[in-house]
């Protein structure tokens, strides 16, 4: 599923929803069809995606200059600090704008649970032999 993010200064932006979601967590929102970040809230949710941000760091793939160079720039991983970068930019640029300015969310349905994979067994699906 998508997550558009409407600002009232900057336009908007579409990331998928396992995206937003640690990030939307993170600024301390839910992760609901629709949802509303007012002016005041803008600096604190920066502050909060820069702290996720470092915490996450570490788990993201590194890749040598030697394996980097080897690889085609559309095929190198994306990791959440550059996903999170242009919700940031659009936070600030924001926050630094008129005084009734705001950023909303909508998406087709809430998407505060994590999605099931198939590697998870099923309750009622009965034990292998």
């Amino acid at each position: 599923m998508l997550v558009k993010f409407i600002s009232s200064e900057t336009g908007e932006m579409v990331m998928k929803e396992d995206t937003a979601r640690p990030l939307l967590k993170a600024m301390g929102k839910a992760c609901s069809a629709q949802g509303v970040i007012t002016k005041g809230e803008m600096q604190p949710a920066v502050e909060a995606l820069k702290r996720y941000l470092s915490a996450c760091s570490g788990q993201e793939p590194k890749l040598s200059a030697e394996e980097e160079a080897g690889i085609p720039a559309m095929d190198r991983p994306v990791g959440m600090q550059q996903r999170a970068w242009p919700l940031i930019n659009m936070l600030n640029r924001t926050a630094h704008a008129k005084k009734e300015s705001h950023i909303l969310w909508e998406a087709a349905a809430d998407f505060d649970a994590e999605p099931e994979t198939d590697a998870k067994p099923k309750a009622d699906a009965a034990p292998e032999a």
